[in-house]
């Protein structure tokens, strides 16, 4: 008589989160439209199943992969300058190796799907509560959103530049170089 095997037991937040990493990785790639669920299922070695399961469903699956929050501690101080801010996203959103996203940061990834209306109302809301807000809430004086917005679009316009078109100049631009230039466009702006 064979003795009896137990069945492997799955670690549920290994699995979790080896799904999140494979999510994060064909989204940001292949975008919303072009990732399948059981492409991801197969990368991790589980049954499709098990990620409607995890997550509920596709758009429940990227919203969490796709989430993105502002870098640990860069607004933590609510006096800190909006200079320093911007500067600190510059390096750690930038000019940081996003490789676990497929090379470039959440948000940018995101971009690529905007066209659906609930992958643009997520993109929205991160950047309108998290590093929008953030701005002008540090803002003195009119137009304070607006501002804000604009050095967001600063921001982003240097990511998209960097990692999605790969332009020349900014691509190729150190960042201790970048930093001053785009100090003086933020510093305008506040």
């Amino acid at each position: 008589m064979e003795p009896k095997t137990e069945p492997r037991r799955r670690d549920r937040a290994a699995t979790r989160a080896a799904l999140l990493d494979a999510a994060r990785i064909r989204f940001a790639a292949q975008g919303f439209d072009g990732t399948g669920l059981r492409e991801i299922a197969a990368e991790v070695g589980v049954d499709p199943a098990l990620v409607s399961r995890y997550f509920g469903s596709k758009k429940g699956l990227y919203a969490e992969a796709m989430r993105m929050e502002i870098p640990t501690g860069v607004a933590a101080d609510p006096h800190r300058p909006v200079v320093s801010i911007a500067d600190a996203l510059l390096h750690d959103v930038v000019y940081q190796d996003w490789s676990r996203y497929g090379g470039e940061h959440p948000l940018l990834a995101m971009l690529r799907s905007a066209g659906h209306d609930d992958v643009r109302d997520q993109l929205r809301a991160q950047l309108c509560d998290g590093y929008l807000r953030e701005f002008a809430d540090r803002l003195d004086g009119p137009d304070a959103h607006l501002r804000a917005e604009l050095i967001g679009a600063l921001l982003l316009g240097l990511g998209v530049l960097r990692s999605v078109i790969g332009t020349p100049a900014v691509s190729a631009a150190p960042f201790d170089r970048t930093r001053v230039l785009a100090a003086r466009m933020v510093g305008a702006l506040t």
